[in-house]
């Protein structure tokens, strides 16, 4: 546990850095995502998208939490705003992977798409491990559930990069939207941790 004033004004400026870092980088990535995703008609790369924008809000939230004088206040509020956030993800990316299952629409390949899950493999560990680190030492639970949340970025990524593949590969369309599935379970799973309020234990 951190006890001294000191080093925990430090480790709130770390986290209002990493967070800076993190909303800057999925600025990008949900551009990037969102547009592409239009253009291939890829449910997979929409979810990624919005769970780019929900990392940003997420940040944000914990960016609003911090610029309090006692974080704590306002640990609460942050946690639920993550988890809600985590769900309402869940929720529209299942319904628009299940549309693409039922033939709705067709993806298209994305060799945009690949590479920005392949570069988003590479970036996200990092700034995760480093922002779970600092909420850990400072005790902060929403500072760890939004680390969690950029972690799951790259899990998102991984599934992200392997339904496109498939489909860009071997034709097969259906490992779109079935990545997409596997992008809102994982969101419903973290949204479920965030709620518990008690990430800082995991």
């Amino acid at each position: 546990m951190v006890t001294s004033p000191a080093r925990r004004s430090v480790l709130s400026r770390r986290i209002r850095l990493l967070v800076a870092a993190t909303i800057t980088y999925n600025v990008v990535e949900a551009a990037i995502a969102l547009t592409e995703g239009a253009r291939a008609s890829s449910a997979a790369l929409v979810g990624f998208g919005l769970d780019s924008v929900v990392e940003i809000a997420s940040a944000a939230a914990v960016a609003w939490q911090f610029s309090a004088k006692d974080p704590e206040t306002r640990e609460k509020a942050a946690l639920r705003f993550i988890a809600f956030s985590f769900f309402a993800l869940a929720c529209y990316v299942t319904v628009d992977a299940v549309l693409a299952l039922a033939g709705v629409r067709e993806p298209q390949p994305s060799v945009i798409g690949i590479a920005l899950a392949a570069a988003s493999l590479v970036i996200m560990p990092a700034l995760s491990l480093t922002q779970r680190r600092t909420g850990r030492e400072l005790g902060s639970s929403s500072a760890v559930a939004d680390s969690k949340q950029t972690l799951l970025c790259t899990y998102l990524s991984a599934v992200l990069l392997g339904g496109l593949v498939l489909n860009g590969l071997f034709g097969w369309t259906w490992a779109d939207p079935l990545a997409a599935l596997g992008i809102a379970a994982l969101a419903v799973r973290e949204g479920v941790d965030a709620r518990r309020g008690d990430p800082c234990c995991h």
